[in-house]
């Protein structure tokens, strides 16, 4: 795949004002926030703003930035800086992208909105320092840092943000293009295995803050269930050697399913949805399974209970048996079940849209703008 940009062009801008320039750095490929990056920049672009994307080649393989209408460079340090030279405005998504644009931006006036995809506790030690560090450099150099739960905007400011705002982070919704909800998901369990017996899914890389460790020692207590169900995890990282070596020595029932695509095909599907992480903001998994009606259990922890509301069992991090006591009470509850699946979706339709996200986006870079000139 060929990394050169690729111009679109602008709609005329109102006043005869010529376009907004931004540019919008991605710090790694993750799901949450690169899907958010290809949101946004759709909405921004049909606005007549022009939007380069600086991110990980791989991440343009998947979310297809230039088919959004940006131009796509990748994250090279210099090509950074070339792309920042001409920007208007420059927004970064998580804190390692923020600190990549203060050193891009450094000696040009030009304004630093910083997304808060980040903000889990702190890490013990050096790292945790560094850590520190960086969000505090991040936040004191962002004209506005937009944090995607409270508690984001809480942490942004006692780093010392200068301005810190909550901005939800939407991302799009729907179903895959030709999919047959009730007979896709059939076909999906009968790959899968699990015909006559539960589904329960986690998704997300393979990482300590997602919490996999407790979530195979609950894995462990469903061996008593019967049908015992199958716990798949879709997702890769550098845990999976000890993961799978742990599935392998306890005879745990669990397969780990790598990187998937279709990991919304895999979610409808399930009986259940897990989310064990030690941390969590405005969580991917939580939001794509309140909206596909599959009950949720989930940690108690960051951005989760604002998120979800009375629409998932929430447990407390870290304790195996309060996720397997509520993972299993859900499994002999179809009742529950199905009362879950109905608050899921009504809570899913109180979050704001991907249109008010760009319109929230576009109004923090407009009042910017006003302070330039």
């Amino acid at each position: 795949m060929s990394s050169s940009p690729v111009s679109f062009p602008a709609p005329a801008q109102p006043y005869g004002r010529p376009p907004l320039r931004t540019v919008q750095i991605l710090g790694g490929a993750g799901a949450g926030s690169s899907a958010h990056v290809r949101s946004l920049t759709t909405g921004l672009a049909a606005r007549g703003v022009r939007v380069t994307v600086c991110a990980p080649v791989a991440a343009e393989g998947e979310y297809d930035f230039t088919g959004a209408g940006a131009e796509f460079t990748p994250d090279a340090a210099s090509a950074l800086r070339a792309a920042c030279a001409g920007a208007d405005l420059v927004h970064a998504h998580g804190v390692r992208a923020g600190m990549r644009a203060a050193l891009a931006l450094r000696g040009r006036r030009v304004p630093l909105v910083v997304t808060w995809h980040g903000g889990a506790p702190e890490a013990p030690g050096p790292f945790g320092r560094l850590g520190r560090l960086l969000e505090r450099h991040v936040a004191r150099t962002a004209a506005v840092v937009l944090g995607a739960s409270s508690d984001q905007v809480d942490l942004a400011r006692l780093r010392g943000a200068r301005d810190a705002r909550l901005a939800a982070v939407a991302v799009p919704a729907g179903a895959p293009d030709g999919a047959e909800p009730g007979l896709d998901a059939d076909k999906t369990r009968a790959e899968l295995g699990v015909v006559e017996r539960p589904l329960v899914i986690a998704i997300g890389s393979l990482v300590a803050r997602r919490g996999y460790s407790v979530l195979l020692d609950a894995a462990r207590a469903w061996r008593a269930l019967d049908p015992v169900p199958l716990l798949v995890i879709a997702g890769e990282g550098p845990l999976r050697a000890e993961l799978s070596r742990r599935i392998e020595e306890e005879g745990l029932p669990v397969r780990l399913l790598g990187r998937r695509r279709d990991a919304d095909r895999l979610l409808a599907a399930a009986d259940i949805a897990v989310l064990p992480s030690r941390w969590e903001g405005r969580s991917l998994l939580a939001q794509e399974a309140l909206r596909a009606g599959v009950a949720l259990v989930a940690t108690e922890v960051g951005g989760v209970p604002e998120l979800v509301g009375d629409a998932a069992v929430l447990v407390p991090y870290g304790d195996p048996g309060a996720l397997a006591g509520a993972v299993a009470a859900l499994l002999g509850d179809p009742g529950r079940r199905a009362g879950l699946a109905e608050a899921g979706r009504a809570q899913a339709a109180t979050w704001p849209s991907e249109d008010d996200t760009v319109a929230q986006v576009l109004s923090v870079y407009d009042e910017l703008m006003e302070r330039q000139r």
